[in-house]
């Protein structure tokens, strides 16, 4: 795996917790062990929830556990532009659509279908799929709607976009997952986007979402290997389709465990569960740390 590159992309919303210092280590550790390449991304797309002084913490954090990375950072605020241009892209090819429902209209619209008695799908989340009624408005409708200033939302269009991928019978969309930590077997994972019906690429305020974002970045920063929680497991399959969208090349992953606690939650930072900056100022050391999280 020569020349190969990992990367660590945490959100300054938050401290980071041992569920970070796993995901952290490990990308710190394959690239050690490999040769590679590690980069540190900040994904700071939620300008209202990401602040500096988190952004500040993850540096001295990953500084503290002995990570190092390539500079210079990427910092996805700073890189709009980019996600703008991919986002046209699948405009122009008519790939996404403007969807107009409020979360409140949703809710009305599925809560009518369970009273009919129809159970309505899900995604792997477990959160209901958008109805995606706006794709049968015309051209004319769409553009007086977003001309009036309504607010709106990107979705791709899962099925049309499926039905535009040149995939042979010998050519699936798939993607490469490694079974273990020291990346020595893996398995190839058929992908099914349509699990998570029209999802949302952008909005009018933010010209990106997570998923589209991650695409780009991964790509332009040549990165080979995603080492990430497994709660982003099934969201590889949004990915890969953006990926062969917009002809980019798709990394392999490596999916790790959760770290847990007592009650079997993994660890969040909107549950308040304990920071690497308390396990510091508590008395523990980076091994500590390491034993904590199984390393």
């Amino acid at each position: 795996m020569t020349g190969s590159t990992f990367r660590f992309a945490p959100s300054p919303n938050g401290e980071l917790h041992l569920g970070h210092a796993l995901s952290a280590l490990l990308n710190s550790d394959l690239a050690k062990a490999h040769g590679g390449r590690l980069l540190l991304r900040i994904e700071d797309i939620d300008l209202t929830r990401c602040t500096p002084e988190y952004e500040a913490g993850i540096h001295e954090d990953l500084r503290w556990l002995g990570i190092g990375w390539e500079e210079p950072v990427r910092r996805q605020s700073e890189h709009f532009e980019d996600y703008a241009q991919a986002l046209a892209r699948l405009i122009e090819e008519e790939l996404v659509y403007p969807a107009f429902m409020s979360r409140g209209e949703i809710r009305a619209f599925i809560a009518g279908q369970d009273k009919a008695g129809r159970d309505w799908p899900r995604d792997p989340d477990g959160a209901p799929l958008y109805p995606g009624l706006d794709k049968s408005l015309g051209t004319a409708e769409r553009q007086r709607r977003i001309g009036d200033g309504q607010p709106f939302a990107w979705r791709l269009d899962v099925a049309a976009a499926l039905a535009r991928l040149d995939l042979s019978p010998g050519r699936p969309l798939e993607w490469r997952e490694y079974d273990d930590d020291d990346l020595g077997r893996f398995r190839t994972v058929a992908a099914d986007p349509s699990a998570w019906g029209d999802v949302i690429l952008a909005r009018r305020e933010i010209p990106t979402s997570y998923h589209l974002s991650v695409v780009v970045d991964d790509a332009l920063q040549g990165v080979t290997h995603v080492v990430r929680g497994r709660d982003l497991y099934h969201a590889t399959a949004i990915q890969r389709l953006l990926q062969e969208l917009l002809r980019l090349p798709a990394p392999a992953y490596r999916h790790h465990r959760l770290i847990l606690d007592a009650e079997g939650r993994k660890l969040s930072k909107s549950l308040g569960h304990t920071g690497l900056a308390a396990l510091r100022a508590d008395g523990k050391t980076p091994g500590d740390i390491r034993r904590l999280v199984g390393l």
